[in-house]
């Protein structure tokens, strides 16, 4: 998932993304443990796609605060 797609996103849909992003890692580590998948860099890719949307909640999240911040 590429960086402007997750600027796209709402809020809502970027907390239903990452769970389902969760999900899915949680899924191919297993698959790894197990008998090892074809290609490995897609664990490292969720991961990388999981610490992005984790970003985006995040500065979301203190932009927020400072807009109420300079509000009051």
């Amino acid at each position: 998932m590429k960086n402007s797609e997750i600027l796209e996103l709402s809020n809502e849909d970027l907390a239903a993304r990452l769970a389902e992003e969760k999900a899915a890692l949680t899924k191919l580590k297993f698959a790894h443990a197990v008998s090892a998948i074809e290609n490995p860099n897609v664990i490292k890719a969720a991961r990388k796609t999981i610490a992005r949307i984790s970003t985006e909640i995040s500065a979301r999240k203190a932009a927020a605060k400072n807009e109420t911040a300079s509000e009051a």
